[in-house]
């Protein structure tokens, strides 16, 4: 009997039961004492209402046990397991409900596959993902191919039978599981290949295991071959200092079995672990090799480069037409924009030297907010001042220092800018602004600050010189857009001592002999001869405390202190 059914029973059983016991407490009883007969009856009826009331409980605790699995039969377990490797090896679609090519491929091996090819860098206008997929599946019909786009491709991909689509966009509609690409691969390997590859011979693929696996658990985690030549590839020591938000690359050497390095730059097919791939913070984000290596050069991994034999490539170059190829060099563009921002890299320094910036300039604002506290919001991240910001100060400061010159105003590095020109003979790496002093009675011979009485101007330069509006100073801003600017503070001379009539809450914000001004030397700072106090030592020890050259800190260590062992 049904489970249900049987608590039914028991139900009735158990009201008939007090029903009858009722009646026969309450119905005629001629012939009994009717005190004793009543005694009786409530020692009856109360039995059967603790029964009954258990029989109830049970019968509430059942229903509720059954409520509680129909509700666990639905959910959806963001487990692994739940997706079984035949999924990715027979099956094929997109991963999400759009059907595309599913089938039952034929042919395959009974023996589970090691590797899941997987295809991310290909652009939808124009791309050969059903030729390369083909390519795979005829030489290793086991093998899953995995597809893996932003968005859903337009126009769809023709896959053949046995491909699969993920879309890593979230569909409202889709447990979050659907998107996540680590819940799609249940090989020990994943084979990272570009558009247009082509495999030639499964050997190809169990050299590259080989390989990887004969390397251990040391810093070699990836293995890669090259497309068409080893010439298309190039080997590079990739090192990336998140504290300066600069990635640098250089050249390696290669050697007669494969080069060893940290980055590769060109046409290659990669092998990594499935482990290693998805335990990275965006192992899928694109530029693919761009963004696989500088996750994985943060961690100590190297990757080896093979000599040979090359992978095949049947489509090349990819783009059928000039203006295809100016699209992809767009995206490929806008994509390494995104990247870098994301990541926090600002600066990228090519094996030739040359640079790329990818931070702000005069048409953007500066790359953090309003400072507070004097700790610029990058310390908390435990970074220093971004190196566009750093240039920008530069620039700003050697088109000031000409401006001063040339109208006869006598000025010379202050505060923490001179004490930049101590250390490092540049600005301070935390710092975010540059400090100059100036004899008030020379701001005349100025024409930009002796315009200055209210509001502010623009230069020819697109250099903003204002009045402060936090004290009786002066400051000129790198652009309208970018606030980055050099501030100059006007003192003037009272019985051998420089003064202001109006002081900031800065500790270096004091008085001082102006024998220190006398003379000015010249002093390296931020790439310019600038002028500076005589015994600079002296000036700073005076400002900021005995020994503060050779004890380095942050502005405000209640609020942030620096790591020296990092310094």
């Amino acid at each position: 009997m049904a489970r249900a059914e049987r608590l039914r029973c028991l139900t009735l059983l158990s009201t008939y039961t007090a029903e009858k016991i009722t009646a026969s407490c309450f119905g005629t009883n001629s012939g009994n004492p009717f005190v004793q007969h009543l005694n009786l009856c409530q020692g009856l009826l109360t039995g059967a209402i603790a029964l009954n009331l258990l029989i109830l409980y049970y019968v509430s605790r059942a229903q509720q046990q059954m409520m509680e699995k129909r509700r666990d039969s639905g959910k959806v377990y963001p487990k692994k397991a739940a997706l079984p490797i035949s999924g990715l090896g027979a099956g094929g679609g997109v991963v999400g409900g759009v059907a595309v090519g599913a089938g039952t491929r034929g042919g395959s091996s009974s023996r589970s596959p090691r590797i899941t090819v997987l295809l991310r860098e290909f652009e939808d206008f124009e791309n050969y993902v059903s030729d390369v997929a083909r390519s795979f599946q005829q030489q290793r019909p086991e093998l899953p191919f995995l597809v893996v786009a932003d968005n859903l491709p337009y126009p769809p991909l023709a896959l053949p039978e046995g491909s699969r689509l993920l879309v890593l966009a979230p569909s409202p509609d889709q447990p979050p599981q659907a998107h996540r690409p680590e819940f799609h691969v249940q090989t020990e390997y994943v084979l990272l290949v570009p558009d247009g590859v082509e495999l030639e011979h499964g050997r190809q693929l169990e050299r590259l295991i080989r390989e990887l696996e004969g390397e251990g658990g040391g810093p070699v985690r990836l293995v890669a071959a090259p497309v068409l030549a080893r010439s298309a590839v190039q080997c590079l020591h990739l090192r990336v200092s998140l504290r300066d938000w600069t990635a640098t690359y250089a050249t390696a050497a290669s050697g007669s079995s494969g080069s060893v390095c940290t980055a590769l730059r060109g046409d290659a097919v990669v092998l990594i672990r499935t482990e290693d791939l998805f335990n990275l913070s965006t192992p899928l984000a694109r530029p693919l090799l761009t963004s696989l290596f500088i996750q994985t050069s943060l961690r100590g991994w190297k990757v080896k480069l093979l000599e040979g034999p090359s992978f095949a490539a049947g489509h090349r170059p990819l783009f059928s037409s000039a203006h295809n190829q100016w699209k992809a060099d767009t995206r490929l563009r806008d994509a390494t924009n995104r990247l870098m921002r994301d990541f926090g890299i600002r600066r990228i320094i090519q094996p030739d030297s040359k640079e790329q910036w990818f931070g702000c300039g005069k048409e953007t604002p500066r790359c953090f907010g309003t400072v507070k506290d004097d700790t610029p919001e990058y310390l908390y991240l435990d970074r220093w001042t971004p190196p566009c910001c750093l240039r920008a100060l530069r620039e700003t400061t050697k088109y000031v220092i000409g401006i001063l010159e040339s109208s006869g105003v006598r000025y010379w590095l202050e505060g923490g800018s001179l004490l930049g020109a101590a250390r490092h003979q540049d600005i301070i790496p935390w710092d975010y602004d540059v400090d100059l002093g100036i004899y008030l009675e020379d701001v005349p011979n100025c024409d930009y600050l002796k315009s200055l009485d209210a509001g502010s101007l623009v230069d020819a330069n697109g250099y903003v010189w204002e009045r402060a509006v936090e004290g009786d100073f002066y400051r000129v801003q790198y652009s309208e857009a970018n606030h980055l600017h050099v501030d100059l503070w006007p003192f003037y001379a009272r019985n051998g001592i420089m003064t202001k009539d109006t002081w900031t809450e800065h500790k270096q914000d004091v008085e001082f002999p102006e024998h220190f001004l006398q003379p000015l030397v010249p002093m390296q700072f931020a790439g310019i001869t600038a002028y500076a106090p005589n015994n600079h030592r002296a000036f700073l020890e005076l400002k900021f405390g005995e020994g503060v050259i050779e004890n380095p800190q942050y502005p405000n260590p209640m609020k942030k202190k620096l790591d020296r062992s990092r310094f």
